[in-house]
């Protein structure tokens, strides 16, 4: 099983996304089955985000898509919720009510504020740049609490009472 070290491991090494077969991997080497075509079908059902195309470094090397490594999580909680008799479109409709859209968000905070550390990076040192780099990290401390608050609130709204299990 997946415990809470394991996926902050899987979390770490995998900031910058995970491919499809690393997913299965991860799956796998836990001892628990994913299948490719299962992958899909939640990308296929709106379960999960679609990967993302990056291109590898060096000549011809293409690209490769990539998921965000929440999707790890995603998996498990949709697996549990489907082993306490959610269906698919109770998943959909009232658990992952604006669970994609605060991922998204979170995404491009995520991006925007590395995008400044890096901009900041460059710029001149001394006073003006200390003040610069503290108002980016106050800035990144808000947006993470912010995007916390509407977890929560999105979480309130949609607790597992308001869900009705198929009757079996």
């Amino acid at each position: 099983m997946l415990d809470e070290a394991t996926l902050k491991g899987i979390e770490e090494r995998g900031k910058k996304g995970l491919s499809s077969q690393e997913i299965l991997d991860v799956f796998t080497r836990s001892g628990l089955h994913l299948s490719e075509a299962t992958l899909r079908k939640y990308v296929q059902l709106g379960l999960l985000p679609r990967s993302v195309r990056v291109g590898e470094k060096g000549k011809h090397r293409g690209s490769r898509g990539l998921y965000p490594v929440r999707v790890v999580r995603q998996i498990l909680l949709i697996r549990q919720m489907m082993t306490e008799q959610y269906t698919i479109e109770q998943i959909r409709k009232e658990f992952l009510f604006l669970r994609g859209e605060l991922d998204e968000l979170e995404d491009a905070l995520g991006g925007i504020f590395e995008k400044l550390e890096g901009a900041q990076a460059e710029r001149s040192t001394g006073p003006a740049s200390s003040l610069l780099s503290r108002d980016v990290k106050e800035a990144e401390h808000v947006s993470r609490d912010l995007v916390g608050r509407l977890r929560t609130i999105e979480g309130r709204l949609r607790t597992p009472t308001q869900l009705v299990k198929v009757a079996g």
